[in-house]
């Protein structure tokens, strides 16, 4: 088992590579298009290549409404952050709009990173300054009529609790901005591809549960840990409903 393990991690991996490969000469191609008019073409390839490697890998993905999603509604899409998968999962999840948070290190990495720095808003956690200006870029966004994905944890929650505890940022963007909230739930990419190694990954199904939207219709600065407080409820409730793998069954 553990050689057809390696074998197929490494069979995912090679696909991984040679479908990259064929989505950059038309990455290359939109980025001359501009952020917004490249940036959404790019996401476009994104969810093709997703497509495309999630059949050859034989991971099965399906979304899963709990209430209507409408895709020409604007949001701030927050999930749980439980696997390096997350990051395909998005673009199979995601057929609008969109551009994601994502941290500034993925776009050193040869090849990946030049995609990643075309369809990703990145941040430096480690610089304020930096920071700032990533929350600046994506008001930007959202006043051009494109929705933003934030991992409200930041990086991998290694914790056996269903959430880590959440950061302040999209839920005060979501109040400046007068943007709703839509919590996702990432149920299977912990099952997938454990966070502890790449050389985990394995086929199977992978589903993404939308929650209700929860509106901030009037709310000011002084609401964003109520907001937090309130997303981060649903959120935990619903995993522990789903059945979420990682989550210690005493907690």
């Amino acid at each position: 088992m553990r050689f057809f393990r390696l074998f197929y991690c490494f069979y995912a991996l090679g696909t991984f590579i040679l479908c990259m490969l064929l989505v950059i000469p038309p990455v290359v191609v939109a980025s001359f298009f501009g952020k917004v008019r490249g940036g959404n073409f790019i996401y476009r390839v994104c969810t093709l290549w997703a497509d495309v490697w999630f059949l050859l890998i034989g991971i099965r993905h399906r979304n899963q409404y709990e209430y209507p999603h409408d895709k020409n509604k604007q949001y701030i899409f927050v999930a749980n952050h439980i696997s390096y998968l997350d990051a395909p999962v998005i673009v199979k999840t995601l057929r609008q709009k969109v551009r994601v948070l994502g941290k500034v290190e993925v776009s050193k990495v040869p090849l990946f990173g030049f995609i990643y720095r075309n369809t990703v808003v990145t941040v430096d956690r480690s610089s304020a300054t930096q920071r700032a200006n990533s929350v600046r870029i994506l008001k930007s966004v959202i006043r051009k009529g494109i929705s933003i994905f934030i991992f409200p944890e930041g990086t991998f929650n290694e914790t056996h609790k269903p959430l880590k505890e959440l950061y302040d940022g999209a839920f005060r963007i979501a109040i400046e901005t007068q943007t709703p909230i839509k919590p996702l739930l990432f149920l299977d990419s912990w099952h997938r591809m454990h966070y502890r190694s790449v050389f985990s990954l394995n086929p199977g199904r992978s589903r993404t549960v939308f929650l209700k939207e929860i509106p901030v219709d009037g709310l000011t600065g002084k609401d964003v840990e109520a907001l937090k407080q309130q997303v981060a409820k649903v959120m935990e409730q619903k995993l522990m409903e789903y059945k979420a793998g990682w989550i210690n069954t005493s907690y």
